[in-house]
């Protein structure tokens, strides 16, 4: 009998917070994820590579898993169940203004209309979640929440009342950032400052729930600039991030927590299926990589996506293949899954060396 082969699973990661150069703004590494699916069988990445605002694209092969769940998964604790379509709840900040929640309420009925996307509920927190804004020294963004005991009631009143499979949390967000930051940012120069408080949100709601869970801040919106960068210029074309989280979360996979009990499913999709990951060279230190790094699983380390942290792969012991951009790791993508040693099909002055586990580039490439 012939030995049917597996489909390739690849994990594309950028982590949030950090100023990736690609992937450290709304959407911007979205063109990295659609050519990434289309040469492997599936694709596992999160909201902060396929949000982009507004906008947004459907990759029938990706699976949008929240950061905190991608870690659990890679460290094989939990895994991915596709579903074909989740039915979604909107939990919203009490302390939200009544004309920006009517924004938002007006894109959840539009995702309704005419995505056809299954809103079924939404709640108020009982209190505003009053999220503040932080940076560290190294130049990554975080933040804390005031009361996040209202947003877990918020949201198991979605899952008991409304029995919601995926939670979409708009939360409001400071109005008044640092000028210089928020300048850099929309000129495509620095840091997003509230990727890393949306990802302590998402975060409490996934580990206390294990229920798919995203993003999208609320914020007034800002007066049009002519100087805007392109990377920016998704966050400014509407009054809410909604839509791209809703789409993604309509059919993010459902966690499946390894229980006595519990009985697997033809589809589901277990750390030990995963082939390779892809992540910027110098943010090698999170936790679903470390994960992956002690399983058979091809390690793809990106230069040219630089960050604000520098944290290789070589001191953490990761071996890895080294490339200069997305477009080499592409290709390594698609000698890994034809089973090709890459180094068979190399030519030039340039040899890829494998010293240390990495794959490096000649002089002149």
């Amino acid at each position: 009998m012939k030995r049917l082969m597996r489909p390739y699973t690849a994990i594309l990661i950028v982590p949030t917070g950090i100023g990736a150069a690609i992937g450290g703004y709304a959407g911007d590494a979205m063109p990295v994820a659609k050519a990434v699916a289309q040469v492997c069988d599936r694709l596992i990445t999160h909201p902060n590579v396929l949000n982009g605002a507004s906008l947004y694209w459907n990759l029938p092969n990706a699976f949008y898993v929240e950061g905190y769940g991608l870690d659990k998964f890679a460290s094989g604790c939990w895994g991915l169940r596709p579903v074909h379509q989740n039915r979604l709840g909107v939990l919203f900040d009490q302390g939200i203004e009544p004309e920006l929640r009517l924004r938002h309420m007006q894109a959840m009925d539009a995702a309704r209309a005419t995505l056809g996307l299954s809103v079924n509920e939404h709640v108020t927190t009982d209190a505003a979640l009053e999220v503040e804004l932080r940076t560290s020294a190294s130049g990554a963004s975080w933040g804390t929440i005031g009361n996040p005991d209202s947003l877990l009631r918020a949201a198991e009143v979605l899952i008991k009342r409304g029995r919601v499979e995926a939670i979409a949390v708009v939360a409001r967000f400071p109005d008044e950032l640092d000028e210089v930051t928020e300048q850099n940012y929309r000129y495509g120069k620095g840091v997003d400052p509230i990727a890393g408080a949306e990802a302590v949100i998402s975060h409490l709601v996934v580990r206390t729930f294990q229920i798919p869970c995203a993003h999208s801040p609320a914020l007034s919106a800002l007066p049009p600039d002519p100087n805007l960068s392109p990377r920016a210029a998704a966050e400014e074309l509407g009054y809410t991030f909604l839509p791209s989280v809703l789409v993604g979360l309509s059919r993010a996979p459902q966690f499946i927590v390894r229980t006595p009990h519990e009985l697997p499913e033809p589809g589901d999709i277990w750390a030990n299926q995963v082939d390779a990951v892809i992540v910027p060279a110098t943010a090698c230190g999170g936790s679903a990589l470390l994960s992956l790094s002690h399983r058979r699983c091809q390690i793809i380390t990106v230069q040219e996506n630089k960050t604000q942290i520098h944290v290789p792969p070589q001191p953490l012991g990761i071996k890895s293949i080294q490339v200069n951009s997305y477009l080499e790791a592409l290709g390594v993508l698609v000698a890994h899954k034809a089973g090709i040693n890459p180094s068979a099909i190399k030519l030039g002055s340039g040899e890829w060396g494998m010293g240390n586990g990495e794959w490096g580039m000649g002089n002149g490439e």
